[in-house]
């Protein structure tokens, strides 16, 4: 019993472990699906296993004819699996699943609507198996239905196409491809095109029908004959039978230009009229092409025959046209005329079709014509060397020539007004206006203006004055950080001498000294420099001599020349190295220049001139005051003012109705807190008295009397007689009488001192009504 039991535990779990594979059709390949159901075979045998029999679907190949009309669902196939059970039921899951495909309770596959293989080839699904109750029969499997093609798309032509070709090129030379497509399945004849020519010259051109490639068949094809053609590709699916679907495109096809004609003249004979005068290197004339290339192919070649080709050259223009140049100036009075001849050639790629037609040469007469020319230097540019600091009456000459056969006088002059060389008008001698100096301006340049006469005709050329250098110059002794050590002894050299000479001369300097009792002496090295050195030390810093050293220093040029100078040789404490540490300050001597001095003494002269001019101005006026004291009209003359009155009518200067107003209305009245100081006039006791209505009137013997005593003892006062101006007002005035000698003065309640603030020309008023009189009476 028990080994029984051990037995079928073994088979039990080989049957959970066993993998069932599913079967295939032969065109569709099968599902591999597990069937795991119990199976209790024991083979009573050593070794006994339990096994699971293979089961799956059994696939059909499942095919739908795309564009097939489709009115009611259309049987495709069946779904089967080698299980049978008549109860089971059957569903689909996938692309188009229940929409596009639905299937029965029997398995069978039904199509629903048209389909298009070019928009989608084959749809993939799944199907199940289960019984009444839903549990599942058999494992799903997938499968799929291939939608099969029809030729429902005709051939396009996806884009337009144009080509070129070189005339006269080979048989078999391409043009240009052309390529169609069509969205019918390419495994099938429905996709394969086929191309041909169908309309348009096609005489020389030839397609491959399967590439599409089109290419040349003549080699005779002739830009100047044709430039363009045009041929219609057809395309053609079905492998080009009839039954198939075409599509057309028509190709541009551009005959592209080689260098296949001789360009020609257009003349044989090229007659030119040219000026004497003509610029050298200009244009004369124009020979003209004509070649039935284009202008990129036209490529002439000229040549002038006999010896005429150095006067004239022959360019070619922008146009491939020949330009005649004039390469030398032409002259009328040597020759008159030219005549030569100009031949053309032309490098062609194959014979030229216009061998025998072409004009390859051409006569060219040329005919100089006589016009008055200016004058003719005899060099473009003169140069001469002068010496500098040296008077030359004769630097050189310059020559010029009238061209013309009349030879007319010439004249010449310097263009530069500024030019310190001068020329003779006739000769053209030129000379020396003042000495030169190199170190100033070593290079005089102007222009030489030559007029012929009297025509006028005038040329101008260029002159150069290179000065030449001599020596005038003496030469600058150059002695920078000369100084001694305290501790310095005999021989010792406490500086270097150098100099410099501004002539453009070969200088060997040298040095010595200038002064025999020195403490100092020079020792040459031979190549322009020098040591100074002291002949016997040491020295002190308590010294109070400086020390100077009088230095001679000649170029030996020719002249000689030299020059002294005087070096000062500083004192300083050293290190055992010869380095300053400190250096005793040089004693300064203050000193002015002749010309600062002379600025200063010019500005004193003027400072006393000034001061002089003021005080007699002062004495001038002291006395003519002192003249006008003593003088019996200077009351007459003292009596101006800076402005006049009109009189009493005049009411447009000043209106004076303001017054009477103010005097009238009580307006005007006196502030208590403020008391002026007292006026003169207002001083003066002043009687009552009744005033009339218009005017105010009163009185002024008291007044009068005082004034005359004051006057009698002032001597430098003014003559109170010009009082009159004032004093009394006509009956007319609108404002009354404008005097306070005739007003009553005792209990006034008017203030006047708003007459301050109406300017200069009503001070004196504001005085006389400053203060009531009686107030101030009693302490006059």
């Amino acid at each position: 019993m028990m080994a029984w039991l051990q037995q079928w535990t073994t088979g039990l779990m080989a049957t959970m472990a066993l993998t069932v594979i599913t079967a295939q059709d032969s065109g569709l390949p099968g599902v591999e699906r597990e069937n795991l159901g119990p199976a209790d075979i024991v083979k009573k045998e050593s070794h006994p296993v339990l096994f699971r029999q293979k089961r799956g679907w059994i696939w059909n190949s499942l095919y739908v004819e795309e564009e097939k009309p489709v009115v009611t669902p259309l049987k495709i196939g069946r779904l089967k699996s080698d299980k049978s059970n008549p109860g089971g039921v059957f569903k689909i899951e996938g692309e188009g699943a229940n929409d596009i495909f639905i299937v029965d309770n029997k398995g069978d596959l039904f199509v629903t609507k048209s389909l298009d293989r070019e928009k989608k080839n084959a749809y993939h699904l799944t199907a199940m198996m289960s019984d009444a109750y839903g549990n599942r029969i058999e494992n799903p499997g997938e499968f799929v239905v291939q939608v099969t093609d029809i030729n429902d798309n005709t051939p396009v032509f996806t884009q337009s196409y144009n080509g070129s070709i070189e005339e006269r090129s080979r048989i078999g030379r391409i043009v240009v491809e052309v390529k169609a497509t069509d969205a019918d399945d390419p495994t099938t004849a429905n996709a394969e095109l086929r191309y041909s020519l169908t309309h348009g010259d096609i005489s020389g051109f030839e397609i491959d029908s399967i590439t599409g490639v089109i290419s040349c068949k003549i080699n005779t094809l002739d830009r100047e004959t044709r430039e363009e053609y045009v041929v219609v590709v057809k395309a053609q699916d079905m492998r080009g039978l009839a039954s198939g679907s075409t599509a057309t495109t028509s190709v541009t096809i551009k005959i592209t230009d080689i260098n296949d004609n001789i360009a020609s003249f257009t003349r044989t004979k090229y007659d030119l009229n040219v000026p004497e005068n003509h610029k050298v290197d200009e244009t004369i004339g124009i020979l003209e092409l004509v070649d039935k290339d284009e202008i990129q192919n036209k490529e002439p070649i000229f040549t002038i025959q006999n010896l005429n080709s150095n006067i004239f050259n022959i360019e070619p223009n922008h146009n491939k046209d020949g330009n005649l140049v004039l390469k030398e100036a032409l002259d009328f009075e040597k020759t008159n005329s030219y005549s030569f001849t100009v031949r053309m050639k032309e490098n062609v790629q194959t014979p030229a079709d216009n061998t025998n037609a072409a004009i390859t040469s051409a006569q060219v007469n040329i005919n100089v014509l006589d016009v008055d020319e200016p004058p003719i230097f005899s060099e473009d540019m003169y140069s001469f060397n002068v010496k500098e600091e040296m008077h030359v009456n004769n630097i050189g000459f310059i020559k010029a020539r009238d061209p013309d056969r009349a030879n007319k006088t010439i004249q010449f002059s310097i263009m530069q007004p500024d030019c310190p060389i001068g020329i003779n008008r006739l000769t053209g001698q030129l000379y020396t206006l003042r000495n030169l100096d190199r170190e100033d301006k070593p290079t005089h340049m102007f222009q030489v203006k030559a007029q012929e006469e009297p025509s006028g005709l005038e040329s101008v050329v260029k002159v150069n004055i290179n000065v030449q250098d001599v020596n005038d110059n003496e030469p600058e002794l150059r002695a920078d950080d000369i100084y001694i050590c305290e501790n310095d002894e005999s021989n010792t050299i406490i500086g270097t001498l150098t100099a410099t000479d501004k002539d453009d001369q070969p200088v060997a300097f040298t040095f010595s000294l200038a002064s025999e009792n020195s403490n100092f002496s020079i020792r040459n090295y031979g190549n322009g420099t020098a040591a100074l050195i002291v002949k016997q030390g040491p020295f002190s810093l308590d010294d109070p001599k400086n020390y100077k050293v009088d230095i001679r220093v000649s170029d030996g040029g020719h002249p000689s020349k030299s020059s002294v100078s005087t070096v000062s040789v500083g004192i300083c404490q050293c290190d055992p190295n010869r380095n300053r540490t400190y250096c005793k300050p040089e004693a300064r001597r203050m000193g002015v220049s002749v010309h600062a001095l002379t600025a200063i003494l010019l500005c004193i002269l003027t400072i006393l001139v000034i001061v002089i001019l003021f005080a007699m101005r002062k004495r001038y006026q002291k006395d003519s005051l002192a003249n006008m004291k003593n003088s019996g009209e200077i009351h007459e003359q003292l009596v101006t003012y800076d402005e006049e009155g009109g009189g009493e009518m005049d009411t447009n200067g000043y209106d004076v109705s303001i017054l009477t107003s103010a005097c009238h209305d009580g307006s005007l009245l006196r502030h208590q807190d403020h008391r002026p100081h007292p006026s003169l006039y207002a001083m003066v006791q002043k009687p009552p008295h009744h005033t009339q209505p218009t005017a105010c009137k009163g009185d002024m013997a008291a007044m009068i009397e005082v004034k005359k005593d004051e006057a009698d003892h002032d001597r430098d006062g003014f003559p109170y007689d010009t009082l009159h101006i004032y004093g009394y007002e006509g009956p007319e005035s609108l404002a009354g009488s404008l005097s306070s000698l005739g007003s009553s003065s005792t209990g006034s309640n008017l203030d006047y001192d708003f007459l301050n603030d109406w300017g200069p020309r009503f001070r004196t008023l504001a005085e006389l009504y400053g203060v009531d009189g009686p107030d101030y009476y009693h302490q006059y």
